[in-house]
């Protein structure tokens, strides 16, 4: 994490804590493919204003998931990408697909 702050004693709260934002798991979802800009980013999570957006990736880069660099071009180009913390998470988005697959499914073997 990048900023001093209290944790929770249970592990699981902490990375409830961490990721517990409907937005930030969508994010880190599609940022395992691969590094995307702004738009991109907005447009492959779905219906999230920009605000929202901007928020939780700033929550995200504040905890260390997410690496945010800025071009210096006319206008600006942002990318965003996943910090080696970020990319961690990377199993339980998986197990939480995999167990939503399942659900779907009618929850069969």
């Amino acid at each position: 994490m990048t900023t001093k702050r209290e944790l929770p004693a249970c592990p699981v709260e902490i990375t409830m804590m961490l990721i517990s934002d409907k937005w930030k798991v969508l994010i880190l979802r599609d940022l395992l493919n691969g590094t995307l800009r702004f738009s991109e980013l907005r447009r492959s999570v779905g219906n999230v204003s920009q605000k929202v957006l901007t928020s939780n990736l700033r929550q995200m880069e504040r905890d260390g998931l997410v690496h945010r660099e800025v071009y210096p071009e006319v206008p600006p180009r942002v990318e965003y990408s996943l910090t080696e913390v970020g990319e961690s998470l990377r199993p339980i988005i998986e197990a939480m697909k995999t167990w939503g697959n399942w659900y779907k499914a009618g929850h069969s073997a």
